[in-house]
């Protein structure tokens, strides 16, 4: 296992630890949030799908829009957060506060739904890692983090086990999480390749802001703004006709 680089305090310039990833770290980052990476990502639409059907979201600039308020006031903030706090703890040996942020992650989800779709996907996330990017240190945080952590819980966890500094992992995390998100919407709206890609170019400003709030952030600063957000993950529950498993 690689050394860990040191952390930067809450509230710091992410910019040096940006700097000091190493070669090894990016292409894990890359390979464990590319979309090749088999956690079923692609079946949720974190209520993006009754979204669409409502009129809520029927264009590139909506969609923009609707994402910008995710990222900054609600799943993607709370996300980041989570993934923030399980970093930290898991870089700090401190088993007893990962399990504390992992309940309370699965605790906070708004919906049914979106409970399935965040902790579906940490279970997978874990045991693909394990099988083909296992090290003794994440093993034993495997175990604290239960059968079925938040995704953003487990994706910091093994982050920290192998050494990757906080600031780039939360950048990495939340162009995917936003990435999934266009994903979804291009194939509900539907979008063109093109304005998919003008929209995550647009979002660009967003991602970079939310992970930086993130890592200053504490568990007292969780909370989402994003009512009508909530209300379409449960109102997916019941929708008539659905691609999607949220």
């Amino acid at each position: 296992m690689a050394d860990r680089p040191v952390l930067p305090p809450a509230g710091a310039d992410p910019a040096p630890a940006l700097a000091a990833l190493d070669s090894p770290g990016l292409f894990r980052l890359m390979t464990w949030l590319s979309p090749a990476f088999p956690v079923g990502a692609f079946s949720y639409s974190s209520g993006l799908e009754w979204a669409v059907e409502a009129g809520d979201v029927t264009s590139a600039g909506s969609l923009r829009d609707w994402l910008a308020a995710m990222l900054s006031d609600g799943a993607g903030f709370c996300d980041a957060v989570f993934m923030a706090q399980a970093h930290r703890r898991a870089a700090a040996a401190d088993d007893v506060g990962l399990g504390e942020v992992a309940e309370l992650a699965s605790a906070m989800v708004p919906s049914r739904e979106r409970l399935l779709e965040t902790t579906a996907q940490g279970r997978a996330f874990v045991a693909i890692a394990q099988a083909a990017w296992g090290c003794e240190r994440f093993g034993a945080l495997a175990l604290v983090l239960g059968p079925s952590p938040a995704y953003p819980v487990a994706v910091g966890a093994l982050c920290a086990a192998h050494g990757i500094a906080l600031a780039p992992s939360l950048q990495a995390f939340l162009h995917a999480l936003t990435s999934n998100w266009i994903s979804a919407a291009a194939r509900l709206v539907p979008l063109g390749q093109t304005d998919a890609q003008r929209t995550l170019a647009a979002l660009e400003a967003d991602i970079a802001a939310t992970a930086a709030r993130a890592v200053g952030a504490g568990l007292d600063d969780l909370g989402s703004a994003t009512f009508r957000a909530d209300l379409a993950s449960l109102r997916h529950e019941t929708q008539y006709t659905r691609l999607f498993r949220s």
